[in-house]
């Protein structure tokens, strides 16, 4: 669908009405950290998202270390304001480099990002993968539909409830 050449790589892309970024802008804030190595499910997940008219900035990043760089301005986002945070982190679990579980410990071990708002959106079903999410802060835990009318539901009553109905305190 898109093309990505050398530059691409710090460029944001932007889709319809809903901007994705494949790698943060220096001076841009985001809406909603998507975080999701499954290129088929980023993109259903922005399908639906985009389906919402909302106008809002998701940034995507594709493992778990790079979600952590990207919230605490490191590496290829050390140019990023720390203090511009998502309104919220849909968060899967099984990620390469550093998981989705050991991610949220991180968010919550920081006293930048302890309150950020973290849903995690998982295929996982099994209780104990529930409980350790809630057990380390998760917000919301939802396990991923299979059926695609099901899936951009979800996707979309996530996205209206933290970025529409949710009344976030100030930071």
């Amino acid at each position: 669908m898109h093309r990505q050449d050398s530059h691409a790589k710090n460029r944001p892309l932007s889709l319809l009405f809903l901007n994705v970024t494949l790698r943060a802008p220096v001076s841009t804030c985001t809406d909603i950290l998507l975080v999701e190595d499954q290129a088929s499910d980023a993109e259903l997940a922005l399908h639906a998202l985009r389906g919402l008219d909302l106008d809002r900035d998701v940034t995507l990043v594709r493992d778990g270390a790079e979600a952590l760089d990207f919230l605490f301005a490191r590496g290829a986002y050390s140019d990023r304001d720390p203090d511009d945070l998502p309104r919220f982190v849909l968060l899967d679990l099984k990620l390469p480099k550093v998981d989705g579980l050991q991610v949220l410990e991180a968010i919550r071990a920081d006293e930048r990002t302890r309150d950020l708002p973290v849903v995690v959106l998982t295929s996982s079903k099994e209780a104990c993968d529930v409980e350790r999410c809630y057990d380390r802060g998760a917000n919301s835990y939802v396990v991923k539909p299979v059926d695609f009318d099901q899936f951009t539901d979800a996707i979309q009553d996530i996205g209206r409830y933290w970025l529409a109905r949710n009344v976030i305190r100030d930071r």
